[in-house]
């Protein structure tokens, strides 16, 4: 199953969901350097056409680099027979390289965490609004699959301040301004992520 690439906006009140998968914010991730500790990027390989489909993201070859340090390194999907082994997203790592995410700061008990900024941005509307709907099926959906506690309304001002440090770590990226959060936990949903049968440039 794919799903192309679309969006759709919503009040500051009233939040309808789509359907968009946690893939749909995959296609640029803010990571830990395992070299300097500083903020590094993973985006898919720049000699790459944009793909048609955010599924394709799962499986598209990709690149860390630091640009304090210079650090670099390649990820590509398994190759099982015909068919790729996509990332398994969700959890405090990148699904590609298993750094920990730059983006994720102590809430309560918990670590709320993001890919990027339009992450960020996605889930403060969810969260903030008063009256949430899905238009799509939520077998898939990111919202669907976010953790209880932050989609509590006795949580809210807490998962949105917590949000707001998030935006604030999207600023820096020097090694002393990484959150006390971020840090490997190995607490990715699954070992392996879903298969795609090969059928493009990959």
């Amino acid at each position: 199953m794919v799903l192309a690439m679309n969006s759709e906006s919503s009040g500051p009140e009233r939040h309808i969901d789509p359907g968009r998968w946690l893939a749909q914010f995959a296609g640029r991730i803010l990571v830990v350097c395992p070299r300097c500790g500083g903020r590094a990027l993973v985006v898919p390989r720049p000699d790459l056409e944009t793909p048609r489909f955010f599924s394709e993201l799962m499986v598209m070859p990709r690149r860390l680099v630091c640009a304090a340090c210079g650090a670099t390194d390649e990820w590509e999907a398994e190759v099982q027979g015909a068919a790729l082994v996509g990332a398994a997203l969700g959890g405090t790592e990148d699904p590609f390289f298993r750094q920990p995410l730059w983006l994720q700061t102590r809430c309560g008990g918990d670590i709320l965490w993001a890919y990027n900024e339009k992450h960020i941005d996605e889930l403060a509307a969810y969260v903030s609004a008063v009256l949430r709907q899905h238009i799509h099926s939520p077998t898939m959906a990111m919202f669907s699959r976010l953790p209880v506690w932050m989609k509590r309304a006795d949580k809210r001002s807490k998962v949105l301040a917590g949000l707001g440090t998030l935006r604030a770590l999207a600023e820096r990226s020097a090694p002393d301004e990484r959150s006390d959060a971020a840090h490997r936990r190995d607490d990715r949903p699954r070992l392996r992520g879903s298969m795609f049968f090969r059928g493009g440039p990959y």
